[in-house]
């Protein structure tokens, strides 16, 4: 099996927390919150063509005048793009929506459409991976990586290209530990980057977090975002008020292992509370 574990010094180079911005309408409200998690101390910020941020984004990233490699933008190809040359087209869009000469990450969404989740696309995810590779040779990517990846659908980019993917983003959170994956990708040297660690404000209420996060004298959201960070994942936890970023960016406690038994091994997925 291919590994990059001994090459990939990308988690030496991430923060362990950052700033997701899905669901944050382009435009003023996404260049608001930016700004403000720049101004509290954020480095990692991550975006997607697909969400229609990407220029907003950008723009808080000039106006906060942060030096740009101090910083660590994360962006992702549209999931319905399967084609080598769309992959790069993609790219270059993005960058130019950005205003900047490089990303830090970029990632491929998905392994399939949006509108057809679940679909198979190896060919498809080939073809654009092919691209990714690319785009790192050129510099204008400082890494690449994959986002909701199965291990079937990464063991098929092991199987026909050349590089290994430095991170899988992954939805990661209390009630849904994704062990398996989790486990796979940290064995072969994938960095794990966990979206919605807050299972979209539905783990907030959940008795056993409450319980939990009064033991250590936090929040519930502070408990959740440890947990991905103890997993050995990045947290990027997504809010666009002051306050919250503060107070996600707290988080320096360490959870007993004893503790993150109980969580890893609780079924009450949040979703399902939806």
């Amino acid at each position: 099996m291919k590994s990059n574990l001994e090459k990939n010094t990308l988690f030496n180079e991430i923060p362990n927390l950052g700033l997701g911005t899905w669901q944050m309408p382009p435009g003023e409200i996404t260049f608001n919150a930016v700004k403000d998690g720049l101004l509290n101390g954020y480095k990692l910020f991550d975006t997607a063509a697909g969400y229609q941020n990407e220029k907003a984004l950008g723009k808080a990233i000039k106006y906060a005048q942060i030096p740009r490699n101090e910083l660590f933008i994360s962006t992702k190809l549209e999931s319905h793009i399967k084609t080598y040359q769309g992959a790069l087209d993609a790219f270059e869009k993005s960058l130019s929506d950005l205003d900047m000469d490089y990303v830090d990450l970029y990632l491929i969404h998905a392994p399939w459409p949006w509108s057809d989740m679940g679909s198979n696309h190896d060919e498809g995810n080939i073809e654009a991976w092919k691209a990714l590779e690319t785009i790192y040779k050129s510099g204008k990517a400082k890494a690449i990586g994959v986002s909701n990846f199965s291990i079937h659908d990464i063991e098929n980019l092991l199987e026909n290209t050349e590089i290994v993917p430095m991170v899988n983003q992954i939805s990661l959170f209390v009630g849904n530990p994704q062990t398996k994956l989790v486990d796979y990708c940290q064995e072969i040297g994938i960095h794990i980057m966990g979206y919605s660690p807050l299972a979209i404000g539905y783990a907030l209420d959940d008795p056993l977090v409450l319980d939990m996060a009064n033991k250590y004298h936090v929040t519930a959201a502070q408990l959740l975002i440890r947990y991905v960070i103890e997993r050995g994942a990045i947290a990027i936890p997504k809010t666009t008020k002051k306050d919250r970023m503060v107070e996600n960016k707290n988080v320096a406690f360490k959870i007993s292992k004893e503790d993150m038994d109980v969580l890893n091994q609780y079924q009450n997925d949040p979703r399902k509370w939806e």
